[in-house]
């Protein structure tokens, strides 16, 4: 009897943990966002990618909400600063992993805007 309860303790722990590791993998986003880049054209942004690489959320999201639309609203909303995210995030960090000789991301303005 005591074997029994046991197995269904460890049974249930394990189910437990399987519900929580899912639901937070269904919280990281969509795998591709496109972003607002202004007048240079949209930006398909490999959000999935991303995470995968840097493991950590706040590296971008300390800069940003996570909400769908926000850079668009917080440029309207003059909160951030024209290509603020551009420059102080994004091509920042892939010149960053350049110089250090690792696979980075584009540097150059058509390299994410779709004009």
């Amino acid at each position: 009897m005591q074997k029994i309860s046991r197995m269904l303790l460890i049974i249930t722990f394990i189910l437990f943990a399987a519900v929580i590791v899912t639901a937070s993998e269904e919280k990281k986003g969509e795998p591709v966002i496109t972003v607002d880049g202004g007048s240079k054209g949209e930006v398909s942004f490999p959000h999935k990618e991303h995470q995968e690489e840097l493991k950590e959320c706040n590296l971008c999201h300390d800069t940003f909400p996570q909400e769908m639309g926000v850079i668009k609203k917080m440029k309207d909303n003059k909160e951030l600063k024209k290509k603020q995210v551009m420059n102080e995030v994004c091509l920042k960090c892939h010149k960053d992993y350049k110089k250090e000789g690792k696979k980075y991301g584009p540097i150059s303005c058509s390299g994410c805007h779709a004009k």
